[in-house]
């Protein structure tokens, strides 16, 4: 009988990192292993720790206590770059791609191969582009300009680009949370082969359903420390998301019954050539409707054609009955409605700007006397809204960009329900933010409901759709080709409408 040899270390190990910014402990004695030809989830709250823990990892951090190791040898990252040296490479869910240069040139930028003229031999570099994306297994023109790719295909550039340096772990961190159905099936596709080609990857998502089909282990934490490591086959969704929490989420779509009330939003005709056509719909006092579809039906300019960000070519908005002007923003806030973006970082929020400040932003000149605005009035009005929306916040004249992607959320809602509207839109509420967070926006959302606000919800989650409107409407390029009361609505009806098609009975 022979003896087995030992197996290889894994190319990445933590054991027992932490990391302090002041006070916040980020991470407490956290220990994972990345092993080479597996793709390993990581998973928990916002606040959790996964943000610095990626950090570390990419050598944009160095641990307080704790060691890095690469290949079972103790190392320091310096620098991102040393961590890079190491075949270390992350993929953000946002990619920087310089938008000029062609893709070729952002996956060799400063490694550009060189002619006997020391000239750029980009014969050589397309070639070079060229295997690399055969090696994922899709095509994309090694010339093209960076300019105009979909979020997905950039992605794609920058995976290439790791590969250029011969990763061998690769950090995804939410990277399907701007794609499309097929999107995400084709960067899963890729992620597969990856690891059949031996890499590490660690996928970190909030969204359960792409976990178990990707992932081989989970790894959980909670408020900056390890919980739990376990391969997909021995967890469900509720084990993972008792461990991320620390308690029960039996409540995630706590929706109550509530009255309905009068019309207080009603739209009627609304077209913009080439984008909606003639949409109308209304949404009472105490209820939720939502606007499903998918990716690119109209649903997000037809609201902010409602709060007037964008024109619209035909049609009226009421508001309790009195029209409202289009293209003015201000106007429809002196109405009592009330935006919260789909895009927090770039619409919601200024991100160099305190806690306090954002949230107040919408009030100014109510907390103003004789049109000087007092620190301590502004800091009050945050404080009501921290505290009923429960922010977790070290202070509140923190720079907003210190908290959270759950928290900022919170944040962006303080600020439009400081002006206490009549009507609340919200695009996209719980994208990006963990099961916990989810679980108190839809509280708070069900309560204003409760308390007489009409609330217009658009959502791509299925389940936030079905769990929390009391009616769906569905869009399909442009047009609203469904409405479907609670009672009625289901992924399959939902799913037929959003694709144009009559659902078969």
């Amino acid at each position: 009988m022979t003896d087995r040899p030992p197996a290889a270390p894994p190319p990445l190990s933590l054991v027992g990192v932490a990391k302090s910014f002041g006070m916040v402990n980020a991470l407490q004695g956290v220990s994972l292993e990345l092993r080479a030809g597996e793709i390993h989830a990581l998973c928990g709250e916002n606040g959790a720790g996964k943000s610095t823990l990626v950090k570390t990892i990419a050598g944009v951090h160095r641990p307080d206590e704790g060691r890095i190791e690469v290949d079972g040898a103790p190392t320091e990252f310096a620098s991102p770059a040393d961590a890079q040296r190491a075949g270390v490479a992350v993929i953000y869910q946002e990619p920087t791609l310089f938008p000029d240069l062609s893709v070729a040139e952002n996956i060799f930028m400063g490694r550009q191969p060189l002619s006997r003229g020391r000239r750029i031999d980009r014969t050589a570099m397309y070639a070079a582009t060229d295997r690399l994306f055969a090696r994922l297994g899709v095509r994309i023109a090694p010339e093209r300009p960076a300019r105009g790719l979909s979020i997905a295909d950039q992605q794609l550039v920058e995976i290439a680009k790791a590969m250029s340096f011969d990763a061998r772990v690769l950090i995804m961190d939410e990277p399907t949370a701007a794609l499309s159905g097929t999107e995400v099936e084709r960067l899963f596709s890729v992620a597969r082969s990856l690891r059949d080609q031996g890499a590490a990857v660690l996928f970190i998502s909030h969204r359960f359903d792409e976990v178990f089909a990707l992932c081989d282990r989970i790894t959980v934490m909670r408020d900056g420390r390890y919980i739990s490591t376990d391969p997909v086959a021995e967890l469900t969704v509720d084990t993972v998301v008792r461990r991320m929490v620390g308690r029960e989420v039996n409540t995630l779509f706590p929706k109550q019954d509530t009255e309905r009330g009068e019309v207080l939003l009603e739209v009627d005709g609304l077209t913009r050539a080439g984008v909606f056509s003639d949409v109308g719909f209304d949404v009472r006092a105490g209820e939720i409707v939502a606007l499903a579809g998918l990716v690119g039906a109209g649903r997000s300019e037809v609201v902010r054609a409602v709060f007037g960000i964008d024109r619209y070519d035909f049609g009226t908005v009421r508001v309790a009955g009195a029209a409202l002007p289009q293209g003015r923003p201000a106007a429809a806030m002196a109405a009592g409605i009330a935006l919260v973006p789909e895009d927090r970082r770039q619409q919601g929020l200024v991100m160099e700007m305190s806690i306090e400040r954002n949230a107040t932003l919408t009030r100014r000149s109510a907390l103003s006397r004789f049109g000087l605005l007092s620190r301590r009035s502004e800091e009050k009005a945050a404080e009501v809204w921290a505290d009923r929306l429960q922010l977790k916040a070290g202070h509140l004249t923190d720079a907003v960009s210190t908290l959270s992607g759950g928290n900022q959320q919170k944040v962006v809602l303080a600020k439009w329900l400081a002006t206490r509207p009549r009507v609340l839109i919200v695009d996209e509420p719980t994208r990006g933010i963990d099961v916990g967070t989810k679980a108190e926006v839809h509280r708070l959302l069900s309560h204003l409901a409760g308390e007489g606000l009409a609330v217009l919800m658009v959502s791509s989650e299925l389940p936030e759709v079905l769990g929390m409107a009391d009616r769906v409407l569905v869009m399909h390029e442009g047009r609203i080709t469904a409405e479907l009361p609670r009672g009625e609505a289901t992924e399959e009806s939902v799913m037929y409408a959003a694709t144009g098609h009559k659902e078969v009975a």
